[in-house]
């Protein structure tokens, strides 16, 4: 992978947006989680420092965690 794959974005406000992608890092294949910001009305969205890259071995964690929570969530409705 050249560039990163982006798999989802989710808006949290007009100026910030978590994009969910794959990347390639040293022939590694990696999930990044990370928030963007843009200061020019969307034209440009920057990378910040807050966000988390996960590991091919650490999705079955990963999913494991996200259907628990959906689980407790939609129990709560």
């Amino acid at each position: 992978m050249a560039d990163a794959k982006i798999l989802a974005t989710i808006e949290r406000s007009e100026t910030e947006k978590l994009q969910i992608s794959l990347s390639e890092y040293k022939g590694t294949s990696y999930l990044n989680m990370r928030i963007f910001f843009t200061n020019d009305g969307g034209t440009t969205w920057i990378p910040t420092k807050k966000g988390v890259t996960f590991t091919p071995d650490q999705l079955d964690i990963l999913t494991e965690a996200i259907d628990e929570a959906k689980k407790e969530l939609m129990a709560e409705e």
